[in-house]
């Protein structure tokens, strides 16, 4: 599953930022969000990429991203 993020517009006109969705695809996504959110409108759609996709999240890593350094070698 992949993550895709969201901003709409709600059918009485609120604007929702920062939605996160898992879907297959991103169609899947939206029918999904549309399930959630009838008759909203889709003003942004993006792919969310998870910088360790897979991996377990450990000071380690998250140190080496703050500075830099890879340390999964």
């Amino acid at each position: 599953m992949q993550k895709f993020g969201f901003k709409i517009e709600t059918k009485t006109g609120t604007i929702v930022e920062n939605l996160v969705v898992h879907g297959n695809d991103m169609a899947h996504a939206e029918t999904k969000l549309k399930q959630i959110y009838h008759h909203c409108k889709i003003i942004e759609a993006r792919g969310i990429d998870s910088v360790m996709r897979g991996e377990g999240t450990d000071l380690e890593s998250a140190i080496g991203l703050i500075v830099g350094h890879d340390t999964t070698q």
